[in-house]
């Protein structure tokens, strides 16, 4: 196990499957001595994540919020903070989708992805801010997508919370920066996860034609991607968008 994260305090968004448990699961990795993930709806595959976590060597706890809810949030970095005492590094991984053409999108469809894809991450990030400048330092990684630089067909509010994540994440970071609090984004390209496996064969080959690399990634290589920014090989970066999609948009 490496030493690269010893003593420090993770938070995971969304972290009982997919890219969120592999993120969670590299901070444990590289030594972290607290991982805590948090989950909405699936108690089982959180509590799996958990055991992975503490195979790997880190105390680790799932909390249940929904990102929707910004009093929630606050509570959930109060009560890291608290148990914990400190937060060094905050995962905004948790999202959602829900496709469907703009002239038939519905006004709940478009709230609810805006405030957890979005709000919910700004909300955290506001609670996160107070104890990372007490303690002048942090790391504060945002996952946001590919469409939300390119744009896709069938996805206008799932892009357009994902476009808003890295206005966020520039925007904060400039705030920030003289506390010694680093903020950055990831921006995955397709990965690999719960959210691809629903796609028939012909759909994948034609969006794996459009990636230079020729293949979906995985969940593991962003999480390598969030592991760099968080960690001090990065103690110079900020605002930055780290993109994470094999060559489909450059």
């Amino acid at each position: 196990m490496s030493e690269g994260f010893k003593d420090k305090v993770v938070l995971v968004t969304g972290g009982s499957r997919g890219i969120g448990r592999a993120c969670a699961q590299a901070f444990a990795k590289a030594g972290a001595s607290t991982v805590v993930i948090s989950y909405v709806g699936n108690e089982a595959a959180a509590q799996e994540t958990v055991g992975l976590l503490q195979q790997a060597g880190a105390k680790a706890e799932a909390v249940r919020f929904d990102l929707a809810d910004t009093a929630a949030c606050a509570a959930a970095i109060d009560g890291v903070v608290k148990t914990h005492g400190r937060l060094d590094v905050l995962v905004n991984n948790a999202g959602m989708a829900i496709d469907g053409l703009v002239m038939r999108v519905k006004d709940e469809d478009w709230d609810r992805q805006m405030d957890t894809n979005l709000r919910g991450a700004f909300a955290l990030i506001r609670a996160a801010s107070r104890p990372m400048m007490k303690q002048r330092a942090g790391a504060i990684i945002n996952i946001t997508s590919v469409v939300g630089e390119m744009g896709n067909p069938g996805q206008a509010a799932y892009s357009a919370a994902k476009a808003g994540l890295i206005g966020l994440t520039k925007s904060v970071a400039k705030e920030l920066a003289s506390r010694s609090i680093r903020v950055n984004a990831v921006s995955p390209g397709f990965i690999g996860t719960d959210m691809t496996s629903h796609l028939d064969d012909e759909l994948r080959q034609k969006m794996v034609g459009g990636i230079a690399l020729g293949r979906l990634g995985n969940p593991e290589e962003v999480a390598g991607a969030v592991l760099f920014l968080a960690s001090d090989a990065a103690s110079y970066i900020t605002g930055e968008v780290l993109k994470v999609n094999g060559g489909m948009y450059m």
